[in-house]
This record gives structure tokens, sequence and C-alpha cells, in this order.
């Protein structure tokens, strides 16, 4: 449960910079933003990335790196990876009238189940990602896993019934979170022995809510991974000063009978100066939100 904060005052409307939310414009295949506060591409090079590049517009440094932020990677179920990642699935995308950009992937011989995301700018600093899945067949404990990789950003943390936890070293490379006691269940069911890359997650403390943070000392800004409870079970990182400077969400983790549909509503949030207090009260906003 989320510890309310008395007399604080977080909101969207802070981090906005702009009357009006943000819009993506196409450039042939590619998408590109300026919100003010961030500038880059979605799906640089016609490729299912997520952000990448992002510069900070203050500064001029990037903050994105390898498949960028909120790129759809493992897709998973309690049986089978799904190919490799959702990077190296075909897909298409297009510019909504309202700004935002939706993403298609239709089911295959390899992918039983419809995809789409939708990345909306909500406010200059922040970026929701809407991912829908239409199962084609019995879906067991299915799972999107949404990755970040950042530049610089050195330290992370976990929102965790007793506050930010960071992600130490001693506790282990790769460090999953999750929601409760049968989220646990779903991330050592064996989905991670899949090849390639294979991941050996040591088990954290439960979440208070689904909320990842990691921070650059440099530059002082700080980057926030959210959703609903109950849209995601898990969040995972590997320490703080791991090369890969990660954080994922482990959405849905249902089963879905053939023909279902689930949706599941992601936020990034990168901004300066925002003290943990701050990014539990985002994170209040985010929940009090209607959805789109």
């Amino acid at each position: 449960m989320i510890r309310p904060l008395v007399g604080f005052c977080c909101s969207l409307a802070a981090l906005a910079g702009a009357a009006e939310p943000p819009a993506f414009v196409a450039e042939g295949n590619v998408f590109r933003f300026d919100t003010g506060a961030l500038r880059g591409l979605l799906r640089g090079e016609g490729k299912a990335r997520g952000l990448l590049p992002v510069v900070d517009c203050a500064t001029g440094a990037n903050l994105a790196r390898s498949v960028g932020l909120f790129s759809h990677y493992r897709l998973l179920d309690a049986s089978t990876r799904y190919g490799v990642a959702g990077w190296e699935w075909a897909s298409k995308a297009e510019q909504l009238p309202d700004g935002s950009v939706v993403a298609r992937w239709t089911s295959d011989v390899v992918h039983p189940f419809d995809m789409t995301a939708t990345y909306r700018w909500s406010a200059s600093k922040a970026l929701d990602v809407t991912t829908t899945v239409t199962a084609r067949k019995e879906l067991q404990r299915f799972e999107v896993f949404l990755a970040s990789y950042l530049e610089g950003f050195g330290s992370a943390f976990a929102y965790t019934k007793n506050g930010f936890l960071e992600v130490k070293k001693i506790d282990g490379i790769w460090q999953a979170f999750p929601r409760d006691a049968e989220a646990e269940k779903i991330i050592a069911d064996g989905r991670w022995k899949h090849p390639p890359n294979p991941v050996d997650w040591v088990i954290r403390p439960a979440l208070a809510a689904p909320l990842g943070l990691r921070r650059d000392a440099a530059t002082g800004l700080a980057a926030l991974v959210m959703a609903r409870p109950p849209d995601c079970f898990a969040v995972s990182m590997p320490f703080s000063e791991e090369p890969h400077r990660s954080l994922y969400l482990s959405l849905f983790g249902r089963d879905l009978k053939a023909g279902e549909t689930a949706t599941a509503r992601a936020r990034l949030v990168i901004g300066r100066g925002i003290t943990d207090e701050q990014a539990v009260k985002l994170y209040e906003a985010f929940l009090k939100e209607k959805q789109p």
C-alpha cells in the first residue's frame, strides 16, 4: 500500500513544461520528439526499439543506450520464450492524430499472439506506453518484459515496503522484486532458463508498488519506471554499478485464453532533482489518472 505524503505537492503538471502534452513527429518510418526537456527518436532505423537516442535538452547529455528506453524485450509464458525479443519481431508503426505512435506486431508461427504498443507523451518529462496483447492460443502466466537501458545512472533502487532500497552488488548481480508470493513463483518457474542469455534472478523483498528508480550523480537526473499493481508483477534490475544500467517491468503475469485481450500501462519519468518523496507522489498521481 502506498503511504500518502501529507502536505507535499508534486504532480504531472509540474513536469509538463507546456500547456499541451508533446507529440511525436513522423519522419518516414521513425518518429522524432522534442519535448523541451528531452529530444531524440522512437523506433530509430524503423526498428522496434524504444526511445533511442534520448538527449537531455539542458545539458546535451545522452541518456539512453543499447536498445533504448521502454522497448519490448522478452516475451514469455510458463513454458516458452517466444522468439528472442520484441525488437526482433517484425512490426509496423504509425502516428495517430493525437501525436502518439502505435506499433503493431501480428501473430505468426513463433508468436501465438498479437501485440500493440502505444507511445504517448503525457508531459515533457513523462512517457506512457500502453501494451495490449490478444492471445491466439491459451497462454499460462504470460509476461511482457519491458526494458530500459540508461547511459550513466549508476545508482539503482526498488520501492519496497521499507521505502526505496538500493540494489547493491553484495545482494546479487541480477535482482528481482516481486509484487507478492505468487509473483515470486512466476519468476522462478523456469522461464528465465531459456537461451539466449538465461538469468538467475536473486529474489529480493516484495514491492510496496511497481516502481523502480535510477539516479545519475553527474546530471542530477532521476529515471523512474512505474505501472499499476494489477498490470505488473515484478520490477527487476542489476546492481547499481553493473554496466547494463537497466530497469525492467514484468507486465501481465496472468493466464490468457485464446481470443482474450489484456492491457498494461507503464510510465517513464525523467527529471532533475526528484527526491524519493517526490517519486512516490508522482506514482500516486499516476494511479489516480484515468486510462487514456
